[in-house]
């Protein structure tokens, strides 16, 4: 799969009172091909057309990227750990110097884990309830990290439920980040976890591409400074109902 062109270098050109839309993402069209390689999420469970053996790990190098670029290529990625696979459908990216982001904070005990090099897992605990799932991007001492914030499921639908403590199979099950952090049963001692290598928790490439993609601000962070409240820095699957609230703030790219 082809790279799309990079967003972060033009939002670094513009003044720091000013963050741009990113860039749209190249149309992944192919020659002599009359369908869409997107999936189609309607229903999501099971959604693989291949065994969860044939996924492939991503390379270290797919994640030693800005934030902003990784994010949108998170999106129809997938998540395993033991018999749960997950297909990621939402992401949020938080930069280097982003009021909004952990690494504002310089490396702490508890966000140690974000600076470390991309492709590593992130945990944090939210509110003292919820287990918030990050893949850390960019080169090591950066501090950057793209927020898992949805996922629909594709096995294993019966654990998601029993750690979820909810006998659904509708997008509530997954629709948020701490629900993402309990269905794969995550605490924080998985962070600093190596994502690209095999065992414990895996981050995937399914072979699918994603065509049609919604962007919009990221959510509950009022506290940073309003270019970055503003910052279209949330990425969802289009067409796709397991996403987390507000919806009616993301548009097409």
């Amino acid at each position: 799969m082809k790279t799309p062109a990079r967003r972060s270098e033009r939002v670094d050109q513009e003044s720091e009172a000013k963050v741009t839309t990113p860039v749209a993402l190249r149309a992944r069209a192919k020659k002599n091909c009359s369908k869409t390689r997107a999936v189609r999420v309607r229903p999501e469970y099971p959604l693989l057309t291949r065994s969860s053996a044939e996924m492939k790990l991503l390379a270290p190098e797919f994640f030693q990227i800005d934030a902003l670029d990784l994010a949108p290529r998170l999106l129809g990625k997938f998540l395993r750990r033991d018999n749960v696979v997950l297909r990621i459908t939402e992401v949020e990216a938080y930069r280097p110097n982003d009021s909004a982001c952990h690494g504002r904070f310089g490396v702490t005990p508890r966000t140690a884990p974000v600076f470390g090099p991309g492709g590593h897992a992130y945990v944090y605990l939210c509110y003292g309830l919820h287990m918030m799932l990050n893949i850390v991007a960019d080169k090591e001492g950066v501090g950057a990290a793209v927020l898992i914030r949805s996922c629909s499921p594709v096995t294993g639908l019966e654990t998601i439920q029993e750690r979820r403590g909810q006998k659904t199979d509708k997008p509530v099950l997954l629709n948020g980040p701490g629900k993402v952090g309990q269905a794969l049963g995550l605490s924080t001692e998985w962070s600093h976890h190596s994502l690209f290598s095999p065992g414990g928790l895996e981050l995937l490439d399914g072979g699918e591409d994603v065509e049609k993609i919604m962007v919009g601000p990221r959510v509950g962070i009022d506290y940073a400074l309003p270019q970055h409240v503003n910052a279209l820095w949330r990425f969802a699957i289009a067409d796709t109902p397991w996403i987390s609230a507000p919806k009616n703030t993301l548009k097409p790219l």
